[in-house]
C-alpha cells in the first residue's frame, strides 16, 4: 500500500477538483439514483434490478463489468497502469419490512394493495450501492492521479451471510485479480456526515440455524395421545435463556436469540412439529462454537424428555465470520479522513456484535481490510434507540439524503486513493 502522505495529497487534489457536491457525478442524479433504488428493493439473490442499475453505471464510467458472479454480483474492473489492486464493495439486498416511512420514494412492496411480499431497504445497501457508484466515477475521471486497479464489487445477499462467499467460490479472484487491500462501509445511526473508525476487532461472529421438532399431532382434546412439540419448543425456549447467562463467562460476550416459533394452524389441533429460528453471536468464534453446541443439547434433551419420536433437525441459514480491521490501514485511513474531510467528522466507532460477510474478501485475499461506519442520520433528531427512525432494521429507517450520499462518496474515495499507487508507479 501506499505511503500515507502522498496519497493524501492526491486526494486531497481530486476530491478539491470536484466541489462540494457528490464528486463525479451530477449530485442531483446520484441522489435520485439513490431513491429509485429505495423504491425498488430486492431480496438476497434476486437483485435483479438493482444489479442492472449498477451495471449501467459502472459500464458508464468507464469499468469493464461482469454480471452473474456469484449469482446476482457484479463486478466492474478500471486499470489505470500496474500498481495495487483494490477492491472497493456494497452490498445490494433489501429485509423483508414492511416500510413505514411514509417517504415519497418509499418501498411499496407488500404495502396496501400490493400483495408482493413486503421489502425495505432497511439497512442502508441502496446508499451504499450509490456511494459506491459515485466513487467508481470519480476513481475513472481521475485515473491520471493514480496507478493500478479498481474492483468495484456490488455485491448479493449480505443479510443472510451468503453473498460474498458466492462470490468468492464463483472465482472471483481467479477471474478478476486478488486485491491487495479490500474496503466497505455500512450506513449507522450516527449524524450525517460523521465518519466512525475503529482498529481490530469491530463486528462479532454469528450462526442462524433453523430447528425442527418433531412430535406426535392429535386432537386438542386428547394431549395424553400426543407428544406436542408446542410444549417443547416453550421448554425449549426457556432453558436456551440459561446459555448465555450460565454458561458463558460473564468477560465474554455472546448473544443467543430465538428469533421466530411457528406451530399449528387450528386452535383445535395439536400439531405434528413446532420450528425454532435460532440466532448466536460472540466476538470470539470459540465461544460462539460452544453457545450454539449448548443450544443444540438442549434441544436434544427436551425432544428426548418429551419422548419426541425422532431427533431435532437443525438446518444452517447462514453464519457470518467477525469483522477485524487491519491496524495500519485503518490509522491510514484515519488520518486521510481526518485530514481531508475534517479531524471533527471522524469519530471512534463501538464495538458491535452484529455480523458482516465483508470480512471473507480480505481473509481470502490475505489482504488488509478496513470495515467504517457511514452516519446517516437526520439533523436534529437523536441517535437510536431514542429514536425510533434511526435504527438499522427499522420500518421507520430513513437516512438523510444529504450529506450521507456526498460524504460516503468521498469516504470510499479516499479509501481507494491511499491504497492505489501514484500514477508513476513502477510496474
Amino acid at each position: 500500500m501506499s505511503g500515507g502522505g502522498p496519497a493524501i495529497g492526491r486526494a486531497r487534489a481530486v476530491l478539491s477538483h470536484y466541489g462540494a457536491g457528490a464528486p463525479g457525478t451530477d449530485p442531483d442524479a446520484l441522489a435520485d439514483l439513490y431513491r429509485d433504488l429505495h423504491a425498488h428493493p430486492e431480496p438476497g439473490f434476486g437483485e435483479e434490478r438493482t444489479a442492472a442499475v449498477g451495471t449501467a453505471a459502472l459500464s458508464e464510467a468507464g469499468y469493464q463489468v461482469t454480471t452473474g458472479v456469484g449469482g446476482t454480483g457484479v463486478v466492474g474492473v478500471l486499470r489505470s497502469g500496474p500498481g495495487p489492486a483494490v477492491l472497493l464493495r456494497a452490498d445490494m439486498d433489501a429485509l423483508p419490512v414492511r416500510e413505514l416511512t411514509g417517504l415519497p420514494y418509499a418501498s411499496r412492496s407488500g404495502g396496501p394493495g400490493d400483495d408482493r411480499p413486503p421489502l425495505m431497504h432497511a439497512c442502508g445497501h441502496d446508499m451504499h450501492v450509490s456511494c459506491l457508484i459515485g466513487a467508481a466515477s470519480v476513481l475513472a475521471d481521475a485515473a491520471a492521479h493514480w496507478s493500478g486497479t479498481v474492483l468495484a464489487v456490488l455485491q448479493p445477499s449480505e443479510e443472510n451471510g451468503a453473498g460474498a462467499r458466492a462470490m468468492l467460490d464463483d472465482g472471483l479472484y481467479a477471474r478478476f485479480g486478488t486485491p491487495d487491500a479490500v474496503f466497505a462501509q455500512h450506513v449507522f445511526p450516527l449524524p450525517a456526515g460523521v465518519l466512525a473508525l475503529r482498529p481490530g476487532l469491530v463486528l462479532g461472529a454469528t450462526e442462524s440455524v433453523e430447528v425442527t421438532l418433531t412430535g406426535r399431532g392429535g386432537h386438542g382434546s386428547q394431549p395424553h395421545r400426543t407428544v406436542d412439540p408446542v410444549v417443547m419448543a416453550a421448554a425449549s425456549v426457556m432453558r436456551l435463556q440459561g446459555v448465555v447467562a450460565r454458561e458463558v463467562d460473564p468477560e465474554e460476550q455472546a448473544v443467543l436469540t430465538v428469533a421466530r416459533l411457528r406451530a399449528g394452524h387450528a386452535e383445535n389441533v395439536i400439531p405434528d412439529e413446532a420450528v425454532l429460528t435460532l440466532n448466536a453471536r460472540a466476538f470470539d468464534t470459540d465461544v460462539l462454537r460452544r453457545v450454539v453446541a449448548a443450544a443444540r443439547r438442549i434441544l436434544d434433551g427436551e425432544a428426548a424428555a418429551s419422548g419426541a419420536p425422532v431427533p431435532p433437525r437443525y438446518r444452517g441459514l447462514g453464519a457470518f465470520p467477525t469483522t477485524v480491521n487491519d491496524p495500519a490501514a485503518t490509522a491510514r485511513l484515519g488520518d486521510a479522513f481526518g485530514e481531508v474531510l475534517g479531524a471533527d467528522r471522524v469519530v471512534p466507532m463501538d464495538r458491535m456484535i452484529g455480523s458482516e460477510d465483508m470480512g471473507h474478501f480480505g481473509t481470502d485475499a490475505g489482504a488488509p481490510s478496513v470495515f467504517w461506519g457511514l452516519g446517516s442520520l437526520v439533523p436534529g433528531t437523536a441517535p437510536a434507540p431514542e429514536s425510533d427512525s434511526a435504527g438499522n432494521h427499522s420500518p421507520y429507517f430513513a437516512p438523510a439524503v444529504e450529506p450521507t450520499l456526498s460524504t460516503g462518496v468521498r469516504a470510499m474515495t479516499l479509501a481507494a486513493l491511499t491504497a492505489l499507487g501514484p500514477p508513476d508507479h513502477p510496474a
